[in-house]
């Protein structure tokens, strides 16, 4: 009896914890800015391919090419590269290859550069 009192008095303490918990991811929301940013090409980034080059990117073009589930290949409409989009980005809507989208992430050189994508945005 002692148990179940104990168990059911945990339990009016931790559920609604736990309930508002989650309630808090819902009402948080990103911010969707729409206007303009200074981007750059894909063909600026490939002028430094060193494999100690790390810095942040922001790129304007299409997916035309899924290589595997997050690497993709990338096109600016004049230039390629390889990109892989983080795991725990969700998109609204189904794209394709004529898609256009803004991906912000960390353009990396070496033997085959590519910009880790933190945030992808529809156009």
């Amino acid at each position: 009896m002692k148990k179940t009192v104990i168990a059911i008095a945990t339990a009016a303490i931790i559920l609604p914890t736990a309930a508002f918990a989650g309630d808090h991811d819902k009402n948080e929301s990103t911010l969707n800015y729409s206007g303009p940013v200074e981007t750059v090409s894909i063909a600026e980034l490939l002028q430094d391919s060193s494999m100690f080059t790390e810095k942040e990117a922001i790129v304007e073009g299409q997916l035309i090419k899924q290589i595997n589930a997050d690497t993709f290949i990338f096109s600016d409409g004049t230039k390629e590269i390889q990109v892989e989009i983080d795991d725990d980005i969700k998109m609204p809507a189904a794209i394709n290859a004529t898609t256009r989208l803004r991906l912000y992430g960390e353009y990396e050189g070496g033997n085959t550069p590519e910009i880790e994508v933190d945030r992808l945005q529809l156009l």
